[in-house]
């Protein structure tokens, strides 16, 4: 089967509008849907996570279970690195579409390992070994997913209007939390305990993939927007990333770096809401829904912002008033401890956290060329999660163990966000600077 180009997806100039907008929804649930299931899992496995301790992992001590369900997940963001390495340096060799299809098929082998194997009461330490290895290929997935997939949607985008293509990519991360919080809710509203435990925490991974099967198809049909697939081989790749490309490649690291940060500590709202405020379990929940449904909301914005101002001035001036908010707002939300504080600050900080991340994800991507765009993202993206979003949460809890200051997350993350800054003024305005390959699906507006 021969591999289709960008020409190949490109509406004739008589194409209807209908024609254009279905060409475009293929496009971005084709790059996007790999990102969400990532997502999606990680807001399921959280929800789930002291139940999952407690059927996988021979251990009696309540906390043990949590600790090793948490750190069964935490171990997929040590083989993100090396996915990033090995499938971004293969998109930039044998072409996107190869390697998206690559990477949405280890995921389903790492999620359907996660719905359906059995617990460790039915087949003993393997329960516990099938999980982990689970998540190390899932780890070893998403870590390439992001780099060739973000490259398609900016590659596909018409000039001008590659960050609001571009923003799918986060909205489909907001989407997915939201989904699968509404998931974790109804399940537990609707089922009793005893079937939760028995079979109900499964079904949220086994919906999860549905989407799957749409995906693959999708994803065959998807445009080859590697200028010369075969050209250089994946060692050739690398070394040119880091001879030519290095600095690119440092200042990605650490302007991922406080994003995902940020991220992570608004993902830890809902634990944040349950051990430090006191607040129920139906109440805490709140932060992850409202975290899903802010971030879908403001992707669109901060890629469309972006596309008018320039990146630098949305993602700096929105890090900017994360470093300014963050303090006051765990400070109000500590002294209320109410569920409306809770989604007032869990609203705030999420969308001026998704501004500056959609602006620099759109920067990041565009200050590497066409030949080793998606290793450049892949890699840094990869090493800047799994140095700082896998160790996040551990560090707040930490903190504010050893310290006792409930405030130590907003210490944490003005912290990191400085260093960022400062990655975030080095780079190039690139809002209007034209990219090697850039073609469009289509030949009206988009």
């Amino acid at each position: 089967m021969s591999i289709p180009t960008v020409s190949s997806l490109n509406v004739a100039p008589g194409a209807t509008l209908g024609q254009r907008k279905q060409s475009r929804a293929r496009l971005v649930t084709a790059a996007a849907v790999g990102n969400a299931l990532e997502f999606y899992d990680f807001t399921v496995y959280g929800f789930f996570a002291l139940l999952i301790g407690k059927l996988f992992f021979p251990v009696h001590d309540p906390v043990g279970q949590l600790l090793l369900a948490v750190a069964s997940f935490g171990v997929g963001f040590f083989t993100r690195p090396l996915g990033g390495l090995l499938i971004g340096a293969y998109a930039d060799r044998a072409g996107r579409r190869p390697a998206l299809m690559l990477t949405i098929s280890l995921m389903t082998v790492g999620t359907l390992a996660l719905a359906v194997t059995p617990s460790y009461g039915s087949i003993g330490l393997a329960a516990p070994v099938i999980l982990v290895i689970a998540r190390l290929v899932q780890g070893l997935a998403l870590g390439g997913e992001v780099g060739p997939s973000t490259a398609v949607l900016l590659e596909c985008a018409r000039p001008g209007r590659r960050g609001a293509y571009t923003s799918w990519q986060t909205a489909s991360q907001g989407a997915a939390i939201l989904g699968a919080g509404v998931a974790g809710v109804l399940l537990s509203a609707i089922l009793s305990k005893e079937q939760l435990a028995d079979w109900g925490w499964r079904v949220p991974f086994a919906l999860g993939l549905f989407i799957v099967p749409v995906g693959l198809y999708i994803r065959r049909c998807l445009p080859e927007t590697l200028l010369a697939p075969g050209t250089h081989g994946s060692i050739d790749v690398l070394r040119m990333l880091w001879r030519q490309h290095r600095r690119s490649l440092v200042l990605a690291i650490l302007v991922i770096m406080c994003l995902t940060i940020s991220t992570y500590v608004n993902n830890y709202m809902t634990t944040f809401a349950l051990t430090t405020l006191g607040l129920p379990a139906s109440k805490a929940m709140w932060a992850t829904l409202t975290q899903g449904a802010v971030i879908a909301a403001a992707a669109f914005w901060s890629g469309n912002l972006s596309d008018r101002i320039g990146r630098k001035p949305v993602m700096i001036w929105s890090r900017i008033a994360v470093m300014l908010a963050i303090y006051p707002a765990f400070l109000f939300l500590v002294g209320e401890k109410s569920v409306w504080a809770l989604v007032f600050v869990t609203a705030l900080l999420t969308f001026l956290t998704t501004l500056s991340a959609v602006a620099a994800l759109v920067a990041v991507t565009e200050i590497f060329p066409n030949e080793v765009r998606s290793s450049g993202l892949a890699l840094s993206y990869a090493v800047s999660v799994a140095a700082f979003g896998g160790t996040t949460q551990f560090a707040i809890a930490w903190l504010i163990g050893t310290t006792g200051n409930p405030l130590s997350p907003a210490y944490y993350v003005i912290l990191t966000s400085a260093i960022s800054l400062w990655a975030m003024f080095q780079l190039p305005e690139t809002f209007r600077q034209d990219i090697p390959f850039s073609a469009s699906l289509e030949t009206g507006h988009g």
